[in-house]
């Protein structure tokens, strides 16, 4: 039987790791805290039409691609563990000001030149989606489309889906790449993947809220709600306990501490655009390090004989999920995605191997 190593037990790792051992590799997974790092501080938004820029059409494409993947994606994954990773089914991006209106409108006849249908909605269409949300709200972008996950159900169903299909957890740090002796290895090691490899991945810190609802609160949303406020960007995600606020973004290395100040902005932005949370818990502030690239595409091809990056996905980790494990195991098999082209690493100036 092949095996393969897979550095990395984030839900990119734990995804490949998966869908490898049911396709027949005798898969390790390389990882002293599986699941513990920004697959644990995530918001879970499933929205690459909500973020379209123009100009930024690979991004949107390869986003749109595993998008339309997450539907079987998590219905086998429900059809192996029985959990729902689903938490909302639409995403509504608002504009507080004409300035972001203007550019809701940019967005919506961006993707509308791709194919992809979104709706602009007036102040009255606003409320008459979300009851809840703040009176300044002037106008929104709905996507029907863009549904949202529960990042750590995920995390939870993945190692479950794992256990199932004989994946063996090796709770240990890799030093070097090259002294693992399985027969392929999969780099999916997020921020630090440069430790192992010469990759253009650096670390972007994110902090996020967990707000728990109290006895007699107004519920959350049912969509997830994006925003920006005073130029910061804030979204708000259900969960069945309340709502998940994120995130602020700093270049700030492997720095995870959580600040007063980006505690302090979350929930002001938040408060301003979803009122009623003012009066939830707060249950949990954390902090994680994004696995960032310079054009925001992810890694993902062969850097040698051996070895596969799976990594670099940034803010869009929980999106990238479903076509990263096809692009993945169809490289293990000796072929390729054509709809995961954008991400090759060999886009970037090719390195002389790894840190060997």
């Amino acid at each position: 039987m092949r095996s393969l190593a897979v550095v990395g037990g984030g839900v990119i790792g734990l995804a490949v790791a998966w869908r490898a051992a049911e396709q027949g590799w005798a898969v390790t997974i390389v990882d002293p805290d599986i699941g513990a790092g920004a697959s644990w501080v995530a918001g879970g938004m499933l929205a690459p039409l909500s973020e379209g820029w123009p100009g930024e059409d690979d991004l949107l494409e390869f986003g749109a691609a595993s998008l339309r993947r997450w539907p079987e994606f998590g219905a086998r994954l429900r059809a192996a563990t029985g959990v729902d990773v689903f938490v909302a089914d639409q995403t509504l991006t608002l504009a507080l000001d004409a300035a972001d209106a203007a550019d809701l409108r940019t967005i919506a006849d961006f993707c509308g030149g791709h194919g992809y249908d979104m709706r602009l909605l007036d102040r009255a269409g606003v409320r008459a989606a979300e009851a809840g949300l703040s009176r300044t709200v002037r106008a929104g972008l709905l996507a029907a489309d863009e549904p949202a996950v529960d990042n750590r159900l995920l995390v939870g169903a993945l190692r479950r889906a794992c256990d199932q299909a004989g994946v063996h957890i090796l709770a240990e740090s890799v030093r070097a790449v090259e002294e693992l002796d399985h027969d392929r290895i999969v780099l999916a090691a997020g921020s630090a993947s440069a430790r192992l490899w010469e990759l253009p991945v650096r670390p972007v810190k994110g902090e996020i809220l967990r707000l728990r609802r109290r006895p007699g609160t107004a519920p959350p949303p049912r969509r997830v709600i994006r925003a920006r406020v005073h130029g910061r960007p804030i979204y708000l995600v259900p969960r069945a306990e309340g709502i998940v606020v994120g995130a602020t973004q700093y270049e700030a290395g492997f720095d995870t501490t959580v600040t007063v100040a980006g505690v302090r902005d979350l929930i002001a932005d938040a408060e301003a655009v979803w009122p009623a949370l003012g009066e939830y818990e707060l249950a949990e502030a954390t902090a994680g390090a994004r696995p960032s690239t310079p054009d925001n595409l992810p890694l993902i091809g062969r850097l040698s004989e051996r070895v596969v990056a799976a990594t670099g996905h940034g803010r869009n980790g929980i999106l990238g999920v479903p076509i990263t494990v096809d692009a993945v195991t169809a490289l293990l098999a000796g072929d390729t995605l054509a709809e995961a082209k954008a991400a090759d690493p060999q886009r970037f100036a090719p390195s002389s191997g790894g840190n060997q």
